[in-house]
């Protein structure tokens, strides 16, 4: 499309909100009200079928790829502020309801030719076509024989038009089950084991929560026998609850692993507590101070972390730019490392989550240019945003003290610079 194509449905699409507005506005009856919402619901889906098509072209063009990106919904991201749920929902329906292009350049039918019908005629939306490329692409699906599964396809297509997206999920669910009469085929191996531990600190610097489950009893035992060894009352009158208990020890076992020393290198470095202190805090005899994944911690915990040597103490200005990194017996990356992980606090691409652990510095001047090794030219970027740096048109620099980005035009034709939003730092 031509940029003054492009204009030109620009400014349809305008004039058309603003009649649509007008048709809900003053004077409107509730039946014409009611049918605006109806015409708006359809004009979204429609916009969202052009939308998917947009991706599904772009991504089969190489034209996320050629930009930097390997994961398309990562670009998405990016240009269009999406999170990133929300722009993988996107390409899953793009690959599902867009036709292919075989090796010999051949054009084949969607995977969901059904479905896609439906979604390019407005009649289902785009929550409904990643619910049916979700029930389809289960295990239970792959087992249905190619023929009945095409079937059941146009069946739940059909239907989706007068179910929610949840309620299809149910019943289309169901309808596999059924297909799936005799289940999966006997297997005397044992069912895969799930292994999970999530820990998510939370924002307002109060400490985290741990969510696990362990399906493999060695593993599980071996947890278990380590905190139940450091799990017992203390003493006659220890008042303590079992869970209080259970917690505190598997925090000293993490703790005498820290000391020991055993534990691998992360990031590029060996795992060690960095202490945040403010400048004023440090003048007001460490009332406070922040820990590597956003904790506030206690002058009472504060001063018993002081007590121990392999604390490196991290001391920041008003602005948060760190002052002394501290004496350590490694070398100077070694330091730098910890100056740039006091002032980024994990991957300091905006909107990324990573913590330092999984992070890695990035010369902004590469080394081969003469670049530095100091705090003014390193930032701490994740390994998927360590890549896109060196592989798409984004620039980083330090501006006021702080890594700031500036995306590339196709993504923001002002190229205005992008910081980790706030939200994503504890102050």
């Amino acid at each position: 499309m031509s940029t003054d194509r492009l204009a030109a449905a620009h400014r349809l699409l305008v004039e058309a909100v603003a009649a649509l507005d007008g048709a809900a506005g003053p004077g409107a009856t509730a039946d014409e009200r009611l049918s605006v919402l109806t015409v708006c619901e359809g004009a979204v889906r429609r916009l969202d079928r052009v939308t998917v098509s947009t991706v599904a072209s772009l991504d089969r063009d190489g034209a996320f790829a050629e930009r930097g990106y390997r994961n398309p919904a990562l670009a998405l991201a990016d240009l269009l502020n999406w999170d990133r749920a929300e722009a993988r929902r996107r390409t899953v329906v793009a690959e599902q309801v867009h036709p292919r292009i075989a090796l010999d350049g051949t054009e084949l039918p969607a995977v969901l030719p059904a479905t896609a019908q439906r979604f390019a005629e407005g009649r289902i939306g785009l929550r409904h076509v990643h619910v049916i490329a979700t029930v389809l692409g289960s295990h239970a699906a792959r087992r249905v024989d190619p023929e009945r599964l095409a079937g059941a396809e146009a069946e739940i297509a059909e239907h989706a038009c007068v179910f929610t997206p949840a309620e299809l999920h149910t019943w289309a669910t169901r309808l596999i089950d059924a297909l799936d009469e005799d289940g999966p085929a006997p297997d005397d191996t044992p069912p895969p084991q799930r292994n999970t531990l999530k820990v998510v600190p939370h924002r307002d610097g109060s400490g985290g929560t741990l969510r696990g489950r362990f399906d493999d009893p060695v593993l599980f035992d071996a947890i278990a026998t380590a905190v139940d060894a450091l799990a017992a009352p203390r003493t006659a009158t220890d008042d303590r609850s079992p869970e209080e208990r259970q917690a505190e020890a598997l925090a000293e076992v993490c703790a005498n692993s820290l000391d020991d020393g055993r534990l691998p290198e992360t990031g590029g470095r060996r795992p060690v507590i960095s202490v945040l202190i403010g400048l004023e805090d440090l003048q007001r005899r460490a009332r406070g101070a922040i820990l590597d994944f956003g904790g506030q911690c206690t002058p009472q915990s504060l001063r018993m972390l002081a007590c121990d040597a392999a604390v490196v103490p991290i001391v920041l200005d008003g602005a948060g730019q760190p002052l002394d990194i501290g004496r350590a017996t490694r070398t100077v990356p070694e330091g730098i490392r910890r100056a740039v992980t006091a002032r980024d606090r994990g991957c300091a691409h905006p909107g990324c989550d990573r913590p330092p652990s999984w992070c890695e510095v990035h010369h902004i001047v590469p080394w081969e240019l003469w670049g530095e090794t100091s705090l003014a030219n390193c930032v701490m970027l994740c390994k998927v945003h360590h890549r896109l740096l060196h592989h798409s048109a984004w620039i980083v620099r330090i501006r006021d003290g702080l890594p700031e980005f500036v995306p590339p035009r196709w993504i923001d034709p002002q190229q205005r610079p992008r910081r980790q939003s706030d939200y994503a730092r504890v102050a």
